[in-house]
């Protein structure tokens, strides 16, 4: 499979303070890809050198086929990013963002009005295409911020923790929509504090304290730990 993300000793630091240390790995087309640690682990840090936000200290990544560091603007028009906030706007519509974000994606009109009737279709919001998105319960924005970075077809999408504070039902919808995505072949790229998540990923990195600890698939890393489960194998990652 082409590989979509290459990352080579990237480091990131703040003064004295190494936030991201020397990390290398590889990101496969089409794979769902967690990258877990606890908070302050580095992970946020390492997505926003990732989607071109922030300039390495040392080593190199090349995402989508361009250096993050050299050629920012490239990555960012063939990628979607969704962070830990909630990133759309709170006092526009459901429709009126996704227009605005098509417009900012360099979609056309034609495009950005087909693609809005399809999302809204897709998401069952027809009655609510007009409604202001802060009257959406917090597991529809997230579903809907996360439709929205996928409006341009996006080689790979990065999601910063997408699943924090919503409801057990709607996670589990919210992995069927990432899954649909990897099966049309777009790269996802995942951050999540829930351990239970690291089992639906086709592979799993750990980090502790800027460094990757662990790489592999989860049934993998649980031989490996002698773990019943990837929470186990984090406690004895964290551990030593």
């Amino acid at each position: 499979m082409e590989k979509v993300i290459t990352a080579e000793l990237l480091t990131k630091r703040f003064g004295s303070f190494t936030a991201v240390n020397e990390i290398s790995f590889e990101v496969e087309q089409g794979e769902i890809f967690g990258f877990l640690g606890a908070n302050g682990a580095g992970k946020t840090t390492a997505i926003r050198m990732l989607i071109g936000l922030s300039r390495p200290s040392g080593g190199r990544a090349i995402v989508a086929g361009f250096d993050v560091a050299r050629q920012p603007e490239q990555v960012k028009r063939r990628i979607g990013y969704m962070s830990q906030r909630f990133t759309l706007y709170e006092d526009l519509s459901i429709r009126e963002n996704i227009q605005l974000y098509g417009g900012i994606y360099g979609l056309t009109n034609r495009d950005i009005r087909s693609k809005s009737d399809r999302l809204i279709g897709e998401l069952q919001l027809e009655a609510s295409a007009n409604a202001l998105v802060k009257s959406l319960p917090l597991g529809w924005k997230q579903k809907l911020a996360f439709s929205v970075a996928m409006l341009h077809d996006p080689a790979i999408v990065f999601l910063d923790e997408p699943t924090g504070g919503v409801d057990p039902l709607t996670r589990r919808q919210f992995w069927e929509m990432i899954y649909a995505a990897a099966e049309r072949g777009t790269t996802v790229f995942v951050t999540t504090h829930y351990m239970d998540e690291a089992e639906y990923c086709h592979r799993v990195s750990m980090m502790t304290e800027g460094r990757i600890a662990a790489l592999d698939t989860p049934r993998k890393l649980r031989e490996q730990y002698n773990a019943a489960d990837m929470g186990a194998v984090f406690l004895k990652i964290a551990r030593e």
